[in-house]
C-alpha cells in the first residue's frame, strides 16, 4: 500500500510539472516578443502631421556625382531648397560638390561616414560615424549637420539614442521613390505623385539614372498643387512635439 501511495504521488507530481510547463508556452511565444517591442521603443521620423500644404524632399548621397549638376540646376530652376543627405566616403571623395550643394543653399544631413549597418554598432561606434562625418561637412561647409538618416533605413533603440545624444533627429521617408532601383523617370513620378500628402518626406538619390526626369515634371506638379517643397528641418516640429508609433512627429498641447 506504501509502495502505491508513493507512486500516486510522484505520478501527481508529474502532471501538475508538465501542466505547469504547458500553462507557460503561450508566454513563450509572445507575449514576451509584444513587451520588447510596445514598451520604450524608439522610432524615427517618417512624416511630420501638419496642417500646412507643405513636404520635403531629400538626396541620399552615397555613390556618384554624374547626375548631381542636373539635380540642382532643376532645384535651382524653381527656387527649392532640399536637404541631402551625404556619407562620409562620398564627402571624402567630392569635396566640391559638399560644397557646391551647400552655397546652393541646400540642408546637409548627416548619412553616417561609412555607410555601415548601423544596427551591428556599439554606441561609441555610431557616436564615431557621425561625429567623424560631422567634421568633415563643417570643414568644408561650415554647417553643423542635425539630421540623421541611418544607411538602409536600419535603427534600433541604440542607434536613435546615440544619435539623439548628439543632437540629432533621426530621418527616415514616408514616400521612397525607389529611384535605386533603377526605375523609369516616369515609374518615378507616378509613384511619388501618388503617395505624397501634406508633411510628406520623400526619398531620393543623387545618382540615380531615373531622378533628375522625374523631379523635373514632380516639383512643377507638386507646386502647382499648392506644395511647398521645404527643407526637412524646415518641416519639422523642433520642440513640443512627440513621434508616434508610426513614426510620425505630431505637436504636443501647445506645439504650432
Amino acid at each position: 500500500m506504501r509502495v502505491f501511495v508513493i507512486r500516486v504521488k510522484r505520478w501527481y507530481i508529474l502532471v501538475v510539472l508538465l501542466l505547469a510547463l504547458v500553462s507557460l508556452v503561450p508566454q513563450l511565444r509572445e507575449p514576451l516578443v509584444v513587451s520588447v517591442t510596445s514598451r520604450g521603443r524608439l522610432v524615427p521620423i517618417y512624416a511630420v502631421q501638419t496642417e500646412s500644404k507643405q513636404l520635403a524632399i531629400s538626396f541620399d548621397a552615397t555613390w556618384g556625382t554624374e547626375l548631381t549638376d542636373e539635380i540642382l540646376d532643376i532645384l535651382k530652376t524653381h527656387g527649392i531648397t532640399t536637404t541631402f543627405f551625404l556619407a562620409g566616403q562620398w564627402v571624402d571623395k567630392h569635396p566640391d560638390y559638399v560644397v557646391k550643394i551647400a552655397a546652393a543653399g541646400h540642408e546637409i544631413g548627416n548619412h553616417s561616414f561609412s555607410h555601415p549597418h548601423m544596427n551591428t554598432l556599439s554606441e561609441q561606434g555610431i557616436h564615431y560615424e557621425l561625429q567623424k562625418n560631422q567634421a568633415l561637412i563643417k570643414d568644408l561647409t561650415g554647417q553643423n549637420t542635425t539630421l540623421f538618416r541611418p544607411p538602409f533605413g536600419e535603427y534600433n533603440n541604440q542607434v536613435i539614442s546615440a544619435a539623439s545624444a548628439l543632437g540629432y533627429h533621426t530621418i527616415q521617408w514616408s514616400v521612397d521613390s525607389l529611384d535605386w532601383k533603377n526605375l523609369s523617370s516616369n515609374q518615378i513620378y507616378e509613384r511619388v505623385m501618388e503617395q505624397v500628402e501634406p508633411g510628406s518626406i520623400v526619398l531620393f538619390h543623387n545618382a540615380a539614372p531615373g531622378t533628375p526626369g522625374a523631379i523635373r515634371r514632380l516639383i512643377p506638379d507638386l507646386l502647382a498643387k499648392g506644395y511647398e517643397i521645404v527643407p526637412i528641418s524646415q518641416l519639422l516640429y523642433q520642440d513640443n512635439f512627440y513621434i508616434d508609433h508610426a513614426g510620425i512627429q505630431r505637436p504636443a498641447k501647445g506645439g504650432r
